[in-house]
């Protein structure tokens, strides 16, 4: 695995401001240049002097939540605009997934650890997980591939249409960000601040990596551009964002778009929509919002079909 990402690239997505256009407001950056001119005095050195939109602190305070949802919101709109990204495709499943060389090793070492102590329960529960983790890094692979296929057809117009974006966590996410950048293309990280993921993975491309404080913010930018969604096996993050979609869907706050389930076998067992049919808490017609699907390939097939196209044809077209 390497790490460099592709030399040049887009220009800058911050584009200064023109003096010479008066849709652009100057003041700003005027402020800011006369405020490092301003001479030390307890008034100016009170945290009330600061400007607003330069007093961190008084942009965290609970009375600015409104404000700060806004700014989330704006600023990861304001920046794909810029980069010309009209719809994505969304892939996403559990951070616990490794690619399978790793989860080989990790299973490997999690045996060795219980045959050395055959009466540890505990080491005989990690061993199990350990192998049902080997068994799922296949997808690692199939969203690597997925990634890559999508992003093949994402570069014949400069990657406005089928944007791959993930979650720009590790596991199944850091997959698919690493097949569109194998293929030689751009992807989306939606980041969130989380206590045990310290940064994106290294292949989200820089200029569209994001970084999100409010979950609600972060799932409505996930929906806003998405013309398919694809589930991973994952755990309470893959659910909450799968759920999200379905409940919008249902409920015609957007527009139907497909909604694909790797892994029958995974998610029978984890979602069974023929009980919640039986019990009459979602209808027959609910439960066929989802596809099941095994292969990188089908799932790009299912999604064309979706959209009344062929394998051969350029959706973005």
């Amino acid at each position: 695995m390497h790490s460099d990402h592709p030399a040049g690239g887009p220009g800058p997505i911050h584009p200064q401001p023109r003096r010479d256009d008066p849709e652009q407001d100057p003041s700003a950056a005027d402020d800011a240049e006369t405020a490092a001119h301003v001479l030390h005095s307890p008034q100016t050195d009170s945290p009330s002097f600061r400007l607003a939109y330069a007093d961190t602190e008084f942009l965290k305070r609970q009375e600015l939540r409104p404000v700060r949802l806004q700014l989330e919101l704006l600023k990861a709109e304001l920046l794909q605009q810029e980069q010309g990204i009209d719809s994505t495709v969304v892939i996403f499943g559990s951070t616990r997934i490794p690619e399978p060389a790793q989860a080989a090793r990790d299973l490997t070492a999690a045996e060795q650890a219980a045959a050395a102590r055959p009466g540890d329960p505990a080491l005989a529960r990690q061993a199990a997980i350990a192998r049902r983790i080997a068994a799922k890094s296949r997808y690692y692979e199939e969203a690597h591939r997925l990634a890559a296929i999508i992003t093949a057809v994402s570069q014949r117009n400069g990657h406005r249409d089928y944007v791959v974006v993930t979650g720009g966590g590790p596991g199944i996410m850091e997959a698919a960000n690493r097949g569109a950048f194998d293929a030689g293309g751009k992807s989306v990280g939606l980041s969130i601040v989380l206590p045990h993921e310290e940064r994106p993975n290294t292949w989200v491309t820089p200029e569209l990596s994001f970084q999100f404080h409010y979950f609600a913010v972060r799932k409505m930018h996930f929906v806003l551009r998405a013309r398919a969604l694809v589930a991973f096996p994952g755990g309470f993050g893959t659910l909450d964002e799968l759920f999200e979609t379905l409940t919008l869907i249902q409920t015609h706050k957007v527009h139907r778009v497909p909604v694909l389930l790797f892994g029958r076998d995974y998610w029978q067992r984890i979602i069974d929509l023929d009980a919640m049919v039986a019990e009459g808490t979602i209808d027959a017609a609910d439960a066929e919002l989802v596809t099941f699907v095994e292969r990188a390939e089908e799932a790009w097939t299912e999604i064309l079909a979706f959209y009344g196209e062929t394998p051969g044809a350029n959706p973005a077209d």
